[in-house]
């Protein structure tokens, strides 16, 4: 039984492959024409000139407004209180007076000694 199964299912495969199908054609559009613009022509004439459309009025100007009034002048304010003076201070003591010094010994006289004196170098500015 299970031959005949599928022996049934080859002969029914084959049968149906057998049968006259008709071919697909495929028509194939020409290729399509590239159009390639020549030089261009004469400029055309040129148009009428438009009408000018009409002005406009000119509007009316507004009036000027009233000045307002001046305002009252404040009150003028209440002097203010003298500050209190302050304490004095105190006074500090008054310091002794340092003990006199001694006389220093009296100079000896002059004698046979020259003195030298050198001329300093003269300044110089930057």
């Amino acid at each position: 039984m299970k031959n005949a199964l599928l022996l049934t299912a080859v002969l029914s495969t084959l049968a149906l492959a057998a049968c006259d199908r008709e071919p697909v054609v495929v028509n194939n559009p020409p290729p399509a024409t590239v159009v390639v613009p020549g030089p261009a022509g004469p400029a055309g004439a040129d148009g009428a000139q438009g009408s000018t459309g009409n002005t406009g009025s000119t509007g009316m100007t507004g009036s000027t407004g009233s000045t307002g009034s001046t305002g009252s002048t404040g009150d003028t304010g209440a002097q203010g209180n003298t500050g209190n003076t302050g304490y004095t201070g105190s006074t500090g003591a008054t310091g002794s007076a340092g003990a006199q010094g001694e006389t220093g010994e009296k100079g000896r006289t002059g004698g046979d000694t020259s003195v030298i004196v050198v001329p300093a170098p003269p300044a110089t500015t930057n």
